[in-house]
């Protein structure tokens, strides 16, 4: 695990945001639909959660063993993780070397209405890879 993770609130969390910890209160999960991979044909189990804390809610997706490891209404600290966009919208993500933990206190109060997963994040591509930002096909206007 890298020395240089940063803990943020939810609130600070932008697209492409790499080791940071976060602590959060678990809202609500959605009910777990089965997916076959692509490259191998194995099955999994996907869900998303909503997660908050005093500065706003955002979306994690839950795969397999972690639907189960986060129980509604407890507080965790995601240690490790990073951003990304799905479909323009941001969420939480576990990375291979992200640690879940349940938090020494919990989280009281959770700010409902700055859901940072409903942000307008100014970002038209819907894939990961490549260039950075628009292409304005070679004109300058």
């Amino acid at each position: 695990m890298s020395e240089e993770t940063k803990d943020l609130e939810i609130a600070e969390l932008e697209p492409r945001m790499g080791d940071i910890n976060v602590k959060f209160k678990v809202l609500e999960k959605a009910e777990p639909n089965e997916v076959t991979s692509r490259s191998d044909g194995s099955t999994h189990r996907v869900s998303d959660a909503t997660v908050g804390d005093t500065t706003g809610t955002v979306v994690i997706p839950l795969w397999d063993d972690t639907i189960d490891q986060m129980e509604i209404g407890n507080t965790y600290v995601l240690k490790n993780a990073h951003t990304g966009l799905f479909r323009g919208n941001l969420r939480l993500k576990f990375g291979r070397e992200s640690v879940l933990e349940e938090a020494d206190e919990e989280i009281e109060e959770v700010n409902e209405e700055n859901d940072m997963s409903e942000v307008d994040h100014g970002r038209r591509r819907r894939d990961y890879g490549g260039g950075r930002g628009r292409s304005s096909g070679g004109r300058s206007w």
